[in-house]
């Protein structure tokens, strides 16, 4: 589909953009939030990322709903509305789309309009009998309203890939309030969860062969460059990721390999040798520990799904009864989004 000008959504992600670099690079140390990766090219690159042999995460989960997508779509209910939180490719969606109801009803929602529409297509065609909405948003900042046409039907939020990893516990928190702020109070959580396991298998995962998880934080310098008008040296920078084990998490950083500056609009910003931006936490959970993350966000723990070797948990959900009360004291959230149309 093409546009003769960009989507208000578009304007408002670049200025979101440029102000989120350049409060970043103000901090000490220095960093960029990961929702920036995702442009067309960051979105490709991810894709990669997923087909290669040292990253277990997409091929784990994907056995888990492959072998249990029918339960989980009995729990969470045939004919309800799916909400997939960064659908991205969505390769994993048809695993529980198969077992849903045509009267079910899917709304993907992803930062990158592009990747968004593709996907959406996709699964339009795999799946013709679902009513599909996709929606280009910051799930993030996701409005409640945008949703409010299905205030009669059970919402489901689906939030694979453990991205919700890419949070710190306290905003994992706030970001799983914020889902259940969308499902309402009948509503469920399906989420995926990595688990934490040895440093080399972790190390590996984010440090692939093929360079494509390198080339997909460099991007990051690309896309200030071209979208922004950075003037910077990319190549004076080199990806770094390690698994941060007294905090639980995988790290990943751009370091600068030498003194230099990086100008963006009339500010300049100076990197010493060795100086990182940090880019992404990923942080891995124990069961136990998850469910912890889940309670104190209102939600009742119910269903763990897993591999073989415990690498990867698929969590289901529900609305804890106190969440009614609990959600009626929450903020009112503002935010940009933009309808899709299909």
């Amino acid at each position: 589909m093409r546009h003769a000008s960009p989507t208000p959504a578009a304007h408002a992600e670049e200025d979101d953009f440029l102000v989120s670099v350049r409060e970043g690079l103000r901090r000490h140390p220095k960093s960029i939030p990961p929702k920036y990766f995702y442009d067309a090219h960051g979105s490709r690159l991810f894709d990669l990322i997923c087909t290669t042999p040292e990253y277990y995460p997409t091929r784990t989960e994907t056995g888990i709903l492959e072998r249990h997508g029918a339960e989980m779509a009995e729990m969470i209910g045939k004919s309800c509305v799916l909400i997939e939180l960064g659908s991205g490719s969505a390769v994993k969606t048809p695993l529980l789309l198969r077992h849903l109801n045509d009267d079910a009803v899917y709304v993907p929602i992803d930062i990158c309009e592009p990747h968004l529409l593709h996907s959406t297509q996709r699964l339009q065609t795999m799946f013709p009998a679902l009513q599909m909405q996709p929606l280009c948003a910051d799930y993030h900042r996701l409005p409640t309203r945008v949703l409010k046409q299905h205030a009669k039907r059970r919402r489901v939020v689906f939030f694979p890939g453990s991205t919700i990893g890419n949070c710190t516990p306290a905003d994992a928190v706030e970001l799983l309030r914020h889902a259940a702020e969308v499902t309402g109070p009948s509503g469920a959580l399906l989420i995926g969860v990595d688990c934490k396991k040895s440093p080399e298998i972790l190390n590996a995962a984010y440090n692939d062969a093929a360079g494509h998880t390198a080339a997909f934080n460099l991007n990051l310098l690309t896309r200030m460059q071209r979208e922004l008008g950075a003037q910077l040296d990319a190549d004076g920078f080199a990806h770094h990721a390690f698994y941060n084990e007294g905090q639980g998490r995988i790290e990943m950083h751009l370091v600068s390999r030498s003194r230099q500056a990086v100008r963006l609009g009339k500010e300049t910003f100076a990197f010493d040798a060795g100086e990182t931006i940090h880019t992404e936490n990923s942080y891995k959970y124990t069961a136990q520990e998850f469910r912890q993350l889940a309670r104190a966000a209102g939600w009742q723990p119910e269903t763990v799904w897993s591999d073989g070797d415990g690498w990867f948990n698929v969590h289901y959900l529900s609305a804890h009864p106190a969440m009614k009360s609990h959600l009626s004291v929450l903020p009112a959230r503002r935010g940009r989004y933009s309808p899709v149309p299909s």
